[in-house]
């Protein structure tokens, strides 16, 4: 089997879908890209076991055939040749693979393609379609909150509920919570879905620029994405994901209104002063008055500033975790947000002061108790 393709056209290709191989495969065949041609169409596909990535590119064939393609030094050969057009050459008896440019010929050894896992199917699936830009900003929005603890799957990914007037996106790592919602996505399924973080890295890694239609397929197993000349395949987490409505504060009598930007600029400089373990800093809210502060008693170190900001409601003391603060801060784009609280136990609510008029996010971060800094 033989076929001619563009070097740089080649390498983007596989550049999209080469994040789905993992460094230490459970199967030594998924270090490989599975290529597959028909009829000049080259196929090319990743896989990890649960998350497959396939992408096409046109090539110059009269040939139909398949074969496993080592990731990572194809990779590293197309990088370093300059663009041109670059001939492969497989001996489909001994899988041996050359590849024949301007520069010169490399050899490498290729493995069989029968060898190489079936990408899972996503049978009777409900279908949505969802643009670029908004799954890129709900992608955006949630992912940094999903957890990392092995022991609870169900945090190792983002909820998505699909209701006939709203799609809601949710992550938390118990710390805390996040909840998006678009009013513009709607599904009549009404089905909660888990989609695993790497997953949907992948997915916002390579959505285009320009924004183009997402087609989603899904069901109870395994959810389907695909754009442009890109599909990706991933297996659902199979877990139940905890009732975070019940944890959302329904009552919260104090409300403080605060330019995000000089809010974030300062919770960088007080969190140096920081317990290194707890991230904590305090909050002290009085009358039109905010006092932030962090110490680190270990290492005898303290900072304060004092904003000017408005409030509503009593005087209040709380604690938060400033790392969170400051990443669930970062991931906003209004000029002002809005913390609501009611305990120095309960847990705040971030809202963003401006909102397109399609979408509405929550941000729920848990305090830290004062009682940590004695």
């Amino acid at each position: 089997m033989k076929f001619l393709v563009s070097s740089s056209a080649l390498l983007k290709q596989i550049s999209s879908i080469n994040g789905v191989i993992s460094t230490n495969p459970m199967v030594p065949i998924l270090e490989n890209f599975l290529f597959e041609i028909q009829d000049g169409l080259l196929t090319i596909t990743a896989s990890d076991l649960q998350t497959s990535m396939i992408t096409e590119i046109d090539v110059e064939s009269s040939e139909n055939g398949s074969i496993a393609v080592p990731a990572r030094i194809l990779m590293d050969t197309l990088k370093n040749l300059p663009e041109q057009p670059v001939t492969f050459s497989i001996d489909e008896e001994t899988y041996s693979i050359e590849i024949s440019s301007d520069n010169g010929r490399y050899k490498l050894a290729g493995e069989n393609a029968t060898d190489f896992p079936k990408v899972q199917e996503v049978e009777n699936p409900d279908t949505v379609d969802i643009s670029a830009d908004v799954l890129a900003t709900a992608i955006n929005h949630t992912i940094y909150a999903t957890s990392n603890d092995e022991l609870r799957p169900a945090m190792g990914g983002v909820y998505v509920k699909f209701d006939e007037t709203n799609t809601t996106f949710v992550a938390t790592d118990g710390n805390r919570l996040i909840r998006y919602r678009r009013v513009d996505v709607a599904s009549d399924s009404g089905t909660g879905i888990i989609i695993p973080r790497k997953a949907l890295s992948l997915l916002k890694n390579s959505l285009p620029a320009e924004n183009v239609n997402v087609a989603v397929e899904f069901n109870m197993s395994n959810a389907y994405f695909k754009f442009n000349n890109i599909k990706l395949i991933c297996r659902l987490v199979d877990e139940r994901f905890p009732d975070y409505e019940n944890v959302i504060p329904a009552e919260n009598n104090i409300k403080l209104t605060i330019n995000r930007q000089e809010f974030m600029s300062s919770l960088r400089r007080i969190s140096i002063y920081a317990n290194k373990t707890t991230h904590q800093v305090r909050l002290k809210i009085n009358g039109s008055e905010l006092q932030i502060f962090a110490e680190d008693l270990d290492f005898s170190n303290e900072a304060s500033e004092i904003m000017a900001c408005d409030h509503q409601g009593d005087d209040i003391e709380i604690g938060f975790n400033a790392k969170f603060l400051i990443e669930m801060l970062n991931n906003l784009d209004s000029k002002e947000v809005s913390i609501d609280m009611s305990a120095p136990n309960k847990a705040g609510l971030l809202f963003p002061s401006d909102m397109d008029e399609n979408e509405d996010i929550l941000l729920l971060v848990m305090p830290v108790m004062l009682n940590n800094y004695v």
